[in-house]
């Protein structure tokens, strides 16, 4: 296989393939190569760029960073004849490694300084967006060596080199990002019931709070909901609304900053915050086929209900049964001109008063009554039609546009 280019030609000569190992190891030659020709590229300066001659030693740039691509391909060929690779080889070739890490660009821009032999003095070699972020920004603010005494861009007297420093940053983001992948590979459960279970216990609170609210509005403990009450009537009459929201976040952030001081004093235990389910049963091929049909037929069942009902939403919108689109028209204008000639802090209060009331003696006829009104005007409400075209593949598609295109032409002529 060869593969062209403007100046020379290149030779690529693939051996037998087989084995996942042998594939990735040549998945990563190749992938170097062409990481090596984008990093020339955003970080070099361009083809027959003349400012070249002005930064000593910068003529040799492009040639130091294919010898570097060279010398990572030929340790990862020696690594594989002798057989102690690497689960992942694209670790040992850097252009590739560095071009999917944290910080990756931090050290390509150190790599570039050090290849083309300056401090890249010229602002159009610094073609790649990575030189302006927030991080390359910092890096090269606090980069001045005050530790050391600088002897070359490459040795430094009782500090570190900036390659060296960026390198260290990134392999300690990549073990921070590693540690944390870690977690949720530990975390991810297989099995569809297991899945069900972790959901179900992570969303415990929540279903806590709304089963502590719908004991209140059932009126289970009355003094409680009369406490509520008051409280709620308090916050909208003293027009305190717009202060609930940041009042929440200010009980969250210091719930959180709590929980994390008494963490840090070790008074949590270790472990506070793991969640805890119970393993399914063990089950053979045949109830686990039967799991995940059941399953899938639950989804199907909940996809089937959700587009009856945006289709019936489109029947009202679109005016497809007038009787119905005129009554939900009236009813939007009536709660608009509510809305606009009313205080809100009345109707929020009369909200919650018909919130709470629902299951009281003297509303709950009339309650229920206008539920099932709503219900038998929902049934009644059609589906907006939906066609369904045959398959057509491709090619028979692009043979009946000729058909017709031929046909308009024979008609003109």
């Amino acid at each position: 296989m060869e593969i062209f280019f403007r100046s020379e030609t290149w030779v690529l000569e693939f051996v037998d393939l087989g084995g996942e190992l042998r594939r990735d190891v040549w998945h990563a030659f190749i992938n170097e190569v062409i990481s090596l020709h984008k990093f020339i590229c955003e970080f070099g300066p361009e083809e027959g760029d003349q400012s070249i001659n002005q930064v000593y030693g910068a003529q040799k740039g492009k040639e130091r960073a294919t010898t570097s691509a060279i010398n990572s391909i030929a340790r990862l060929q020696a690594l594989q004849f002798t057989k102690k690779l690497l689960d992942d080889p694209i670790k040992l070739v850097q252009f590739s490694y560095l071009q999917n890490v944290p910080y990756g660009d931090i050290v390509y821009q150190t790599l570039a300084v050090n290849y083309w032999g300056g401090a890249l003095v010229k602002k159009k070699w610094k073609r790649s967006p990575s030189w302006e972020s927030s991080a390359s920004i910092n890096f090269w603010k606090n980069s001045s060596i005050n530790q050391g005494m600088v002897l070359s861009k490459n040795l430094v007297v009782a500090d570190v080199p900036l390659i060296e420093r960026a390198a260290m940053t990134c392999k300690e983001k990549c073990q921070l990002v590693e540690i944390t992948q870690a977690t949720i590979d530990a975390a991810t459960l297989k099995g569809i019931p297991s899945n069900i279970d972790l959901f179900k216990e992570l969303m415990l609170p929540l279903t806590m709070i709304a089963k502590k609210f719908e004991r209140l509005r059932r009126w289970d403990e009355p003094h409680l909901t009369i406490s509520f009450l008051a409280f709620s009537y308090l916050i909208i009459f003293r027009n305190l609304l717009p202060y609930i929201f940041p009042m929440m976040l200010m009980v969250l952030a210091a719930a959180m900053l709590t929980l994390k001081g008494l963490k840090d004093q070790g008074r949590l235990g270790r472990l506070f915050g793991k969640v805890t389910i119970r393993d399914q049963p063990p089950s053979n091929t045949i109830q686990k086929i039967i799991a995940v049909r059941d399953a899938m037929q639950d989804v199907e069942n909940y996809l089937q209900n959700m587009n009856v009902t945006l289709l019936k939403l489109r029947t009202i919108v679109l005016a497809g049964y007038p009787q119905i689109t005129t009554e939900v028209a009236l009813v939007l204008f009536s709660s608009a001109a509510i809305l606009l000639f009313v205080p809100f802090k009345y109707v929020a209060a009369c909200l919650i008063f018909d919130l709470f009331t629902r299951e009281l003696e003297f509303r709950r006829e009339m309650a229920k009554k206008f539920v099932t009104f709503l219900k038998e005007r929902w049934d009644t409400v059609p589906a907006a039609p939906v066609a369904v075209l045959p398959f057509e593949s491709n090619v028979s598609t692009q043979g009946n546009q000729q058909k017709k295109i031929d046909e308009q032409t024979k008609k003109k002529l």
